[in-house]
């Protein structure tokens, strides 16, 4: 990507109602804090005072993410599964970074992929499977 497109990109997702778009997604979800400790409620204190920073470092290109808080959680068979939780700040930025590139990029995916999609899930590609299984396709 040219550089100056890539300044725009990073401008777009730093820009104020995307940025709070991408805070209040965050907060709904509620999430467990990062390595930092800083937990969603913190982030109405923490942003306020640290954002004119935040913003320069995204946009010079100098913000690095925060290494991954790692939780092991109890599997329904028995065992362990690994989750890795980002700091509520990284959370943001990656959300508003989503928010940008889905608008541009949602549109042009086929009707018929469902992976990582808004409002699909594999429940669904399932059931699509299973129509065209019933109307006597061999391949899917």
């Amino acid at each position: 990507m040219k550089l100056k497109k890539l300044d725009n990109v990073l401008k777009w997702v730093v820009q104020g109602q995307n940025f709070v778009n991408a805070y209040q997604s965050v907060r709904q979800n509620n999430g467990a804090p990062g390595v930092d400790g800083l937990t969603v409620e913190d982030m109405k204190k923490y942003l306020p005072a640290h954002w004119n920073g935040v913003k320069a470092n995204i946009l010079n290109g100098s913000f690095r993410p925060s290494p991954v808080r790692s939780v092991s959680i109890p599997k329904a068979n028995c065992g362990e599964r690994t989750l890795g939780i980002p700091t509520v700040l990284d959370r943001i930025i990656q959300q508003s970074i989503h928010q940008l590139l889905s608008r541009r990029w949602e549109p042009l995916f086929s009707e018929y992929s469902y992976g990582f999609r808004p409002r699909r899930s594999a429940k669904d590609a399932l059931h699509q499977a299973t129509e065209y299984i019933n109307e006597g396709r061999q391949w899917i």
